[in-house]
């Protein structure tokens, strides 16, 4: 009896030991599940061993030893997209315009040479058309240009000029020929036939062209200015494969209040002297000798 109740205290000492260990380990760990540590892990730099080897892990392998390729990226198409609709270019002002030249191709240059104009090269015959609505202003249907005198007002051979309804005047000289019913007061509309091109005037030693001109309506007299004042490419660039409203009316205005409407001249003004023609002497005719009557001692 004695000895059953040591070990029965016995074992009550143990009991209560092991539950102060318990209840102090679970007073010293965070909040969590008893016996449970919510603490992270120290990081393996802290735990890991001086001589710690780092390993790397192979890509899985095929069966048939070879690693397996990366799957190639798949290029991606974009819809086709519907073919644009073409947008009329905006109206920049009251007039339509077309180029000067119609049946056939042509070129033109695009900077300035001597003049502020323009030579469009395009085959002898075809057609120089009016710009612009407007009434003719000036014709010459004779080829008056001798290079013996190289006369600046003759130098375009035969021309038409056309004064705009847009206030602006066009030139096209080096004509073949003028077409039937254009002379000055005629009213002509736009893409109307004017001439037909050539190598008149100056012209006469190169391919046929049409030599195109802006400026602004003057008297015959002052010739020079209808001979170009405006460089007229960017108007047709525009005419031909741009917008048909750009206008070259704000810009010819513009200069001619610069300069005034009659300036003077400036470049390739002067002509060659007419030369003088040298008087030729008729030869002198020999005289006639009278005949003389022969007689005999018998007559």
């Amino acid at each position: 009896m004695r000895v059953d109740i040591m070990r029965s205290g016995h074992i009550t000492r143990l009991a209560a030991v092991a539950g102060a260990v318990l209840v102090t380990g679970a007073c010293a760990s965070p909040a969590g599940v008893a016996g449970v540590s919510t603490v992270p892990p120290p990081s393996a730099e802290l735990v890991s061993a001086p001589d710690s080897v780092t390993a790397t892990i192979p890509p899985p392998v095929a069966e048939t030893g070879s690693a397996t390729p990366s799957p190639s990226p798949v290029a991606v198409r974009p819809p086709q997209g519907e073919e644009p609709v073409p947008v009329p270019p905006p109206k920049v002002s009251e007039f339509t315009y077309t180029f000067p030249v119609q049946g056939c191709e042509a070129t033109y240059q695009r900077k300035l040479l001597v003049l502020p104009k323009t030579t469009i090269w395009a085959g002898k015959g075809c057609s120089f058309v009016s710009p612009v609505d407007g009434v003719v202003h000036e014709v010459n249907i004779k080829n008056r240009w001798k290079p013996s005198t190289d006369r600046g007002q003759d130098r375009e051979g035969r021309f038409v000029t056309v004064a705009g309804e847009d206030g602006v005047l066009y030139l096209g000289g080096h004509l073949d020929s003028v077409a039937p019913g254009i002379a000055p007061g005629t009213r002509v509309k736009t893409g109307q036939v004017l001439g037909q091109i050539g190598n008149s005037g100056n012209a006469r030693d190169t391919a046929s062209n049409l030599y195109f001109a802006i400026s602004w309506k003057t008297e015959p007299s002052v010739w020079w200015v209808r001979r170009g004042m405006v460089k007229p490419w960017n108007y047709l660039d525009a005419w031909l494969k741009g917008n048909r409203t750009l206008s070259p009316a704000d810009e010819t205005r513009a200069l001619m209040k610069r300069t005034g409407r009659t300036p003077a001249c400036a470049i390739l003004c002067t002509s060659k002297p007419e030369p003088t023609p040298t008087p030729t002497r008729k030869p002198r005719k020999k005289p006639v000798e009278e005949s003389r009557q022969v007689t005999t001692l018998n007559g």
